[in-house]
């Protein structure tokens, strides 16, 4: 049975909370292997001018650790 740690990650972007997740994971992959699950806990935005301008999620990553 494998053992998994979870850990907690920020991340954002100017195109969508998709995007500002996918960078979270391709930046955590470059420290972290075996990547299992990502759960989006929080989604917000910044708006400046009545348009929104940057996207943030906070989200909690699995991987096994071996």
């Amino acid at each position: 049975m494998p053992v998994l740690k979870v850990i907690e990650v920020m991340s954002s972007s100017v195109l969508s909370w998709e995007d500002a997740t996918q960078q979270a994971v391709t930046e955590a992959s470059k420290t972290l292997k075996n990547i299992r699950s990502v759960y989006v806990k929080e989604q917000s935005a910044v708006v400046v001018d009545d348009k929104i301008k940057e996207y943030r999620v906070n989200l909690k990553l699995s991987f096994t650790i071996e």
